[in-house]
């Protein structure tokens, strides 16, 4: 086999083994925090976890896949490297951006949550003699 053939390879194993790990991590870490934004509806919180994880790996395996193809033609074991790393560091950022991203609307969801379960603010009972107001 070539170089760019180990290389293809080597860069399809790496990025789909990130983002399984990436995908499983998000999954049972996301869960507490997507039943708070969902005011404690657990089955809500569930299913969008799970619709998370599908669309977050047919994304991510997507863009491994269009990406594959390289107009480097590595010949030797520092070529692979550096062609690697190009690789594999696209599929990390694009990872880490998806992540942030649905933090971002998650949190958006759970303040809204959380302001809609608030209670309305106590008015006063008494007032302080002699404070300017």
């Amino acid at each position: 086999m070539t170089p760019i053939v180990w290389t293809y390879l080597s860069y399809l194993l790496i990025s789909i083994l990130l983002t399984v790990w990436v995908a499983r991590t998000l999954h049972k870490n996301g869960r507490i925090f997507l039943v708070d934004s969902t005011a404690g509806n657990e089955a809500l919180a569930d299913s969008i976890n799970h619709l998370l994880v599908v669309g977050f790996y047919l994304v991510n395996l997507g863009y491994v896949t269009l990406a594959l193809k390289s107009d480097a033609r590595p010949i030797d074991l520092q070529g692979i490297l550096e062609t690697l790393s190009g690789k594999i560091g696209m599929v990390l950022l694009i990872l880490g951006g998806m992540h942030f991203f649905n933090l971002l609307i998650f949190s958006k969801m759970r303040k809204r949550a959380m302001l809609r379960n608030s209670l309305p603010p106590v008015p006063p009972q008494a007032y302080v003699q002699g404070v300017n107001t």
